[in-house]
């Protein structure tokens, strides 16, 4: 576990109505700054859909799909034998 020490500046009608919520304790704090983590992901996950999608690429067949899921396997048992 990290500990830091943060010190913000807020207007003081916005600190009141954030310490009223409740959402300056450390668990308050902890859980909003996950939810924005998690926020980050889900937007880049669906940038790289819409990138995916304006490339035009054609679907992948179930084989194809299979092809790639077995060279990947066999890659990791590769490297897990030279380890």
């Amino acid at each position: 576990m990290t500990t830091l020490e943060v010190k913000l500046n807020l207007p003081d009608a916005l600190a009141q109505e954030a310490q009223k919520a409740g959402l300056l304790t450390p668990d308050a704090i902890e859980r909003l700054l996950r939810e924005a983590v998690r926020r980050g992901a889900v937007d880049e996950l669906f940038g790289a859909m819409d990138r995916l999608a304006d490339a035009n690429i054609p679907p992948m067949t179930m084989e194809e799909i299979q092809a790639e899921v077995d060279a990947v396997r066999a890659e990791r048992r590769a490297r897990a034998g030279r380890a």
